[in-house]
């Protein structure tokens, strides 16, 4: 660990802006474009819209990183060397956005009075809505940029109305006006999700989703714009307008119905007459690429198909190739299309062309029978397809079963979904008749798995029941109540946690855990007391501390008072971390070496300040556009986000004493209700939609941890589930590592609902090894319950040797 008494600019964080101004541009999609752009200068340039200087490096909450500085659209382009001529509309866009955050601060503790809730639970996660104003287009220019932003965050979802999922009134003017007025125009979403864009759809014709990018936003925004830098991603979820929101909520209070199915996102969107803004995959280039198919062939097992993309236009660029197939309707019904794989090109010049060769298991092509408890692959062809090109089909003459299962006896007490499809038509395509015999019982996504390595034992006969207990729960400090938001650390400040000072009296490394997933979140400056760090709260806290009631407002406010008044004799210490892109923008680039770089961005700076456990990466389903928290998320589709999950594990676990822990497992959709949330889903859209990148990524890169998430399953908290614990997770997918819960799952302040809060015993009995943040409650309840025998010593054991396991390897 390292510890800097000044706020000098260290050689890392240079070298890591460095890398993420080359490596982001891959993470932004070009929606529309007509040759106006990139520019061949810099020159005067009107910029407008809410993020042009309040852009949004990334969302709030646990996904938020608190840096030293992040470049805003505004910074970005004059740094590059524009002169910005439309300073007075921004100065009164500022001066009104600053009038209504005040005013929404006011109505959101009338409304927390109101319904007789906390102001923290009914502010959590929400942001403020867009002002009213009509300010004059007049600044005198050729070219404009209207920047266009949209937060969200944990604790509270999306909203269609009008300065969220819609645009207002007075964008929809102003683009209008710029467009009028302005020789050329592009249109920049600082967004870190799907907008509809209807009302404007016809008018612009170059748009640019720049995402959120984090620490370098406006650089990166800069360099796209002068063509120094180019965008090469693609959408990792459909783009709708909000009358063909699929958004099958079903909420009462209580309970979530995925009466979808596995129909969701592009896999429904493909089945309706109702025609996506941007569907899944799109994204263009500055300049243009011709693909065709070069080869195919089948081979062990392995489907290969060999693309050749060629830049037939004038600018260099990297084009992705996506690689699809449709299954065969048997006695399961199917969707048009499911991503199998993907691959993207190396930068080509103009005229250069490159060949992409995709690998396509057959067995990852299988679907979940519940009737047969197995993935199978049904009899029938495989329709193949590359982007939109037809490619080939593979034939099995009978249904294979690939891998058995568990029958998790899951009853929804509902009717799925289902939409029947006419039968693929393979007139002219190359038929590949597959092996049966040689695909049974071969696996599913087992093929070049990674394992974990094997685990020395670790012997507890000298660790009393006590003992084991505090192991399986985290530090806490019963006179603090901030370690349940996310701030319980205390030998590193900001830290989420860390294990208790009994590991090391037993001989054990500590464990440090440090939030996520857009970079580590610490607080910027601390001191040090008695060998303790204590942060700068406000950076750590600084969304949520305006909202907390009383007696916790005031514990806060007594320790920032206790830090203020030993700074004044204490020597402050710094540390500054890289914010990185966000999860869809990651996902967005189709190109597994940017979440790898990125996450070895990370795993430098854990190493630098004495972090071993990141809780990252996420990658829930964006089941559908309006969670808050997607923008934490890689996709709707699963194979999309195993494969980025699996990329920023492989960058952070490359540090050999850190380790990651991927989230948040599972079904956890919505933040509407998330600590009480019930998730009814069937077992085969559960295993094909919202397991499926869990297991991906478990196999692919072997995270050393696991997150439970808040919301139950089927009707059980997570963290006390034991099918999804430990018959799915260990048993079926081999996880080596630690499961640990989300914060304060198991605590009654936050589960307020009908079903309450998770059993700290049962998340001990059913596999949930470590209880985060930990509190005396956990430790009571778990003592209860082996005193009445509720759970035994080896469950203790069991779970206690996983986590002091994790401890050796990485201290």
């Amino acid at each position: 660990m390292q510890r800097f008494t000044d706020k000098t600019v260290r050689d890392f964080e240079i070298k890591h802006n460095e890398t993420l101004r080359k490596t982001a541009p891959e993470c932004t999609v070009l929606l529309r474009k007509n040759g106006d752009f990139p520019l061949d200068q810099p020159c005067c340039i009107a910029l407008y819209g809410s993020g042009a200087r309040q852009t949004i490096k990334g969302g709030t909450g646990s996904g938020d990183v608190n840096v030293r500085h992040f470049t805003t659209c505004e910074e970005g382009l004059e740094k590059a060397g524009f002169t910005i001529v439309s300073k007075n509309w921004m100065d009164r866009y500022d001066a009104c956005k600053a009038d209504n955050t005040v005013q929404f601060y006011g109505k959101i503790r009338k409304e927390a009075e109101e319904k007789k809730i906390p102001v923290f639970a009914a502010a959590l996660g929400k942001t403020p809505d867009e002002p009213e104003y009509d300010f004059p287009i007049e600044a005198e220019a050729d070219v404009c940029v209207y920047v266009l932003a949209r937060n969200s965050g944990e604790g509270s979802d999306r909203q269609i109305k009008k300065g969220d999922f819609l645009l207002t009134d007075d964008e929809v003017r102003d683009i209008h006006r710029c467009i009028e007025k302005y020789t050329k125009f592009l249109l920049v979403l600082n967004v870190g999700g799907p907008v509809d864009l209807s009302p404007v759809m016809d008018s612009v014709k170059n748009i640019l989703l720049l995402g959120q990018l984090g620490t370098v936003t406006g650089d990166v925004l800069a360099d796209i714009v002068l063509g120094k830098s180019y965008p090469s991603g693609k959408l990792t979820a459909t783009w709708v307008k909000a009358e063909d929101c699929d958004v099958i909520r079903n909420y009462d209070l209580n309970d979530t119905c995925y009466k979808e199915g596995i129909y969701t996102g592009y896999r429904y969107y493909d089945t309706t007459d109702h025609r996506p803004l941007f569907p899944f995959g799109y994204g263009l280039s500055y300049t243009e690429f011709c693909k065709e198919i070069s080869h195919t062939e089948l081979k062990d097992n392995d489907l290969f198909v060999t693309v050749r993309v060629m830049n037939t236009g004038n600018f260099r660029g990297k084009e992705a190739v996506l690689l699809y197939y449709r299954a065969p309707e048997g006695t399961l019904n199917k969707p048009l299309r499911e991503l199998g794989t993907y691959g993207k090109t190396h930068e080509l010049q103009p005229g250069e062309s490159e060949e992409i060769t995709l690998r396509l298991p057959l067995e990852n092509m299988a679907s979940y029978s519940e009737e047969q408890s197995a993935w199978i692959l049904e009899k029938g062809d495989y329709r193949i397809k590359a982007d939109s090109m037809n490619v080939c089909a593979v034939r099995l003459n009978e249904t294979v079963r690939v891998l058995g299962s568990t029958n998790l006896h899951i009853n929804t007490g509902f009717a799925e979904r289902i939409v029947s499809l006419p039968a693929a038509d393979t007139e002219g395509l190359k038929i590949f008749e597959a092996d049966c015999q040689s695909l049974k019982d071969i696996g599913h996504y087992d093929r070049n798995r990674v394992s974990y390595p094997e685990k020395e034992q670790i012997d507890l006969s000298g660790f009393t029941d006590d003992e084991l207990i505090h192991t399986c729960v985290g530090r806490y400090d019963e006179n603090s109540s901030t370690s349940i938001i996310g701030n319980a650390g205390s030998a590193v400040a900001g830290a989420a946690a860390e294990s208790p000072d009994l590991f090391s009296e037993k001989g054990f490394g500590k464990l440090i855990l440090a939030d996520g997933p857009a970079g580590l979140r610490l607080a910027t400056s601390y001191i040090l007391k008695d060998g303790a760090a204590f942060g700068n709260e406000f950076a750590t806290m600084e969304s949520i501390v305006r909202f907390l009631d009383e007696p916790l407002r005031s514990v806060v406010q007594a320790k920032i008072d206790m830090i203020k008044k030993i700074s004044e004799s204490e020597e402050k210490y710094y540390q500054f971390t890289t914010a990185i892109p966000i999860g869809t923008a990651l996902a967005q680039a189709f190109n597994p070496l940017v979440p790898e770089i990125c996450g070895d961005i990370v795993g430098e700076e854990m190493e630098i300040y004495g972090i071993n456990i990141w809780l990252a990466p996420a990658l829930n389903i964006q089941r559908m556009p309006l969670c808050g928290r997607n923008f934490e998320y890689c996709s709707e589709d699963p194979v999309v986000s195993g494969l980025t999950a699996a990329a920023v594990v492989r960058g952070v676990q490359k540090h050999e004493k850190c380790a990651v822990t991927i989230k948040h497992f599972a079904c956890n959709n919505q933040e509407y209700n998330r600590f009480g949330s019930n998730s009814i889903v069937s077992e085969r859209a559960l295993r094909e939609i919202y397991l499926k990148g869990f297991e991906l990524c478990i196999k692919q890169s072997a995270p050393k941890c696991i997150m439970s998430s808040y919301n139950l399953l089927n009707g059980t908290h997570t963290a006390n589930h034991y099918d999804l614990l430990t018959t799915v997770l260990r048993k079926e997918w081999d996880f080596g590592g630690v499961v640990m819960t989300d914060w304060g799952t198991t605590s009654d302040r936050l589960n307020l609902g009908t079903y309450g809060a998770s059993d700290a015993a049962l998340c001990i009995k059913n596999g949930n090894d470590w209880i985060m943040p930990g509190s005396q409650p956990d430790c009571d309840r778990i003592a209860q319950a082996l005193e009445k025998k509720e759970i035994s010593r080896e469950d203790l054991e069991t779970c206690a040797e996983r986590i002091l396991t994790l401890s050796r390897e990485l201290s």
